[in-house]
């Protein structure tokens, strides 16, 4: 703690004259300005077991946190500790604890276990404001028209599908995904457009390391369909050199739906495509002007 110099030397009268002016009603500043004292550690022990006056304390939301953090801290808990027990900034915490003794001097070990703690808290509370957003969003949706459902799927297929290249002019539809949300937008797309399930075959891609019998009940179910109506399952082979993030219960592969007769639909989508790039270019020049 800090020494008393001898410019309070006569602390006991210092004392007297902080304590009654506090009583009276003064801040912090305010008394520290009229005694000239600098010294914040020495302020607070003038001040000490003084309670600050009603006014200082300003009536909203956060009195509740304040009083907890200021029993935490006379229980010995150090800022780190109160904002992953409260979820309140460290800056809030030191205006309402700053008159408080300090706890004591927390070992490495303890401070590596306060800041795993904390993130994983920090990491919890983002979780949770994610899943709000998320949910919020996905009621901003709504029900979904078939003009949406078209649009919706038209770009779903240009962007995922195969089409034709320069050097490989066919055009026939294929369209793979790990997704199975996204599979099943697609599915119910070509059900729109009228194809029927007979024009549809179906064949998992997947690492020959994963469990391909249950990727191969995975997506037969994502699709609707028997596992005896997959075509033969397409095995990656293994590269051990590589560390994939892919793996564990959770990888199921791809799907690949290709239909068959596709042609005709294929130049439709292509059409279909750049209606929409067409329509979106002249909205976009429309809300320039």
């Amino acid at each position: 703690m800090t020494a008393i110099t001898s410019t309070y030397a006569d602390f006991e009268r210092l004392r007297e004259q902080a304590v009654a002016l506090r009583r009276e009603g003064l801040s912090r500043r305010q008394i520290r300005d009229r005694l000239h004292v600098d010294n914040n550690d020495i302020l607070n022990r003038l001040l000490e077991g003084e309670p600050p006056p009603d006014w200082t304390k300003r009536p909203n939301a956060k009195d509740d946190l304040r009083e907890k953090a200021r029993e935490l801290r006379l229980k010995g808990l150090t800022y780190d500790q109160i904002q992953l027990e409260l979820g309140c900034s460290k800056s809030s915490i030191s205006l309402w604890v700053r008159d408080l003794p300090k706890p004591p001097k927390r070992t490495r070990e303890q401070a590596s276990l306060i800041a795993k703690r904390g993130w994983e808290a920090t990491m919890q509370r983002r979780e949770v404001e994610r899943q709000r957003t998320r949910h919020a969003a996905t009621q901003e949706i709504g029900a979904m028209s078939d003009r949406e459902l078209f649009l919706l799927g038209v770009g779903l297929y240009w962007s995922e599908g195969s089409k034709t290249k320069p050097h490989r002019p066919q055009e026939r539809m294929t369209f793979i995904n790990s997704d199975p949300h996204m599979l099943k937008v697609f599915l119910a797309w070509l059900k729109l457009l009228g194809v029927g399930r007979d024009r549809l075959r179906y064949a998992v891609h997947i690492h020959e390391t994963a469990n391909v019998s249950a990727a191969e009940r995975f997506w037969a179910d994502v699709a609707g369909v028997d596992v005896a109506d997959l075509s033969k399952t397409t095995l990656k082979k293994h590269n051990p050199k590589t560390n994939r993030k892919n793996v564990g219960d959770g990888y199921h592969g791809c799907l690949t739906v290709r239909i068959l007769q596709s042609a005709e639909l294929y130049r439709r989508v292509e059409g279909w495509w750049y209606g929409i790039v067409g329509a979106a270019l002249k909205s976009d020049a429309q809300n320039r002007t």
